[in-house]
């Protein structure tokens, strides 16, 4: 079942690219029908999950034998939710798909390669095949950028995001090497890594592994200083490649971490947990002063990502320190790590897509620009303000269910570090309600480049888009239950693992 959810998209990918030309509609139609497909079948999944059971649904067979490589997928607590929102979030960009009008088909073509990629990645259960799908999302988006942005500066930004995600590859295929010739026998089956440690008691040569790892890791999450690609590419990207970049290729980087630094790696991931500690409170804070600061809608929106994944950074690097907390205290940072993945999901994503009706409507980004839009635009101003308020941790909705975690988790242990995260949730607070103050209220003022009919309300298929995230953020937000069940039992295996 996991290779059809993988591979469905791919597949009408395929069919899309054949000799006959579609109607640029009928590819729309298409795209959202396979998106829901796509989600039906994770539903179905996500219903015969069994909360205490481990990796389930997993499949194998031979690939690369020589080499030690499989096609090896499964899901757990850790991927099931993550592989849900990447289902979700390709829906409603799907949703927000018919605005587009530029070379349809082969746009909807990269989506739904994209989509493949995406799930593929928190599937995988190899190294190679993990790094395989990691490789071509860099692929897959550098050409949504470069063709569908805005104009010769999105080309420009595409390349760096490229170059840098590129080069954070090659680091990370480093680290895989290091840990194949680690194991005996070689393997790249991340399963059989986790069981058997061969790095245990290494020393040098596991720091380096690491090192690696991390880095590579770290560049497309982004962390501070790996993060300077992310503001251009997601200032030059069209809404719907920003919803995707932020809401799920981030993700790859985080979940990397929980998936492989921290369970393949116990022993150096306790010995440098500090690093990663101060790397992660560096970023919340540094990624909200730098977003207070900033004069443009969606670049204040792309660097609230860097804020927010490093507050999973935090996190994660929280559950390696094993002096001065227990067990529950790591799995509850964990656990929080992974609800914020899936909450900056699909509360940013939301962000993104309505930031994209901005520029529709206004041709820019620029805050100064707008003023009044509550009036002309009431269910504009209510999803965004429904959107920021969640992103700024507001009880009710997702956002808050995710940081409390985070923090408390960690507090035990890195009281300092988590005190100045705390500083990251005032400051986000602030530049979301500079810009709302600033956008929606007072006297209406609209951008020349808005015609005689103003500024116009979302559409039926922006709203129903938009609205279909905010709900589910409500009800993570509201009722979390049905999502911390499936978190947490993998999130105390995780935890047993790095304490071994």
């Amino acid at each position: 079942m996991l290779t059809v959810i993988t591979f469905l998209p791919l597949l009408v990918c395929v069919l899309l690219l054949g000799p006959r030309a579609l109607p640029d509609r009928v590819c729309q139609w298409v795209w959202i029908g396979t998106a829901a497909a796509d989600l039906a079948l994770v539903v179905a999944l996500w219903a015969g999950f069994d909360t205490g059971g481990g990796t389930q649904y997993e499949q194998r067979a031979r690939w690369i034998p020589g080499a030690g490589v499989g096609y090896h997928l499964g899901v757990d607590g850790l991927s099931l939710p993550l592989v849900a929102v990447t289902c979700v979030l390709f829906l409603a960009v799907a949703a927000h798909c018919p605005r587009e009008t530029r070379r349809v088909r082969s746009y909807v073509c990269l989506f739904l390669f994209l989509q493949t990629v995406c799930v593929g990645l928190f599937v995988a259960l190899d190294l190679i095949l993990f790094f395989v799908f990691f490789d071509l999302s860099i692929v897959g988006m550098f050409f949504v950028v470069a063709g569908w942005g805005h104009g010769e500066k999105a080309r420009a930004a595409a390349l760096k995001f490229f170059l840098y995600t590129f080069t954070g590859s090659l680091a990370l295929l480093l680290g895989f090497i290091g840990l194949y010739l680690a194991a005996s026998p070689h393997t790249f089956d991340i399963v059989e890594l986790a069981r058997t440690d061969p790095l245990a008691g290494r020393g040098t040569y596991a720091a380096l592994v690491l090192l690696a790892i991390g880095v590579g890791l770290a560049v497309k999450t982004p962390t501070v200083p790996f993060h300077t690609w992310l503001p251009p590419a997601h200032s030059e990207a069209p809404a719907t490649g920003s919803a995707i970049l932020a809401g799920v290729l981030l993700k790859m980087g985080t979940y990397g971490f929980l998936r492989i630094a921290m369970p393949l790696l116990p022993g150096s991931w306790r010995r440098y947990a500090l690093v990663v500690i101060v790397v992660g409170a560096v970023s919340v804070v540094h990624g909200a002063l730098v977003a207070l600061a900033q004069t443009d809608f969606k670049r204040m929106i792309a660097y609230t990502s860097v804020n927010h994944m490093g507050y999973v950074i935090l996190a994660v690097g929280a559950a390696g320190v094993l002096a001065g907390t227990d067990s529950r205290a790591r799995a509850l940072a964990v656990t929080g790590a992974v609800t914020q993945m899936v909450s900056h999901g699909l509360l940013t994503g939301a962000l993104f897509l309505l930031s994209g009706v901005l520029h529709d409507r206004g041709g820019t980004y620029a805050i100064g620009a707008y003023s009044g839009l509550a009036g002309p635009s009431p269910r504009f101003a209510a999803l965004t303000a429904v959107a920021a308020f969640g992103s700024l941790g507001i009880p009710g909705l997702s956002g808050f269910v995710a940081e409390f975690q985070i923090l408390t988790g960690s507090l035990a242990s890195q009281a300092t570090a988590t005190a100045i995260a705390l500083t990251g949730i005032v400051l986000t607070a602030a530049l979301f309600l500079r810009a709302l103050r600033r956008m929606f209220l007072g006297p209406e003022v609209l951008p020349p480049a808005v015609g005689a009919g103003g500024f116009g309300d979302l559409a039926a298929a922006e709203s129903s888009a938009v609205t279909g995230l905010l709900v589910l953020a409500l009800i993570i937000g509201v009722l979390p239950r049905f999502l911390l069940d499936v978190i947490e039992p993998a999130s105390r295996t995780v935890v047993g693992l790095v304490a071994r």
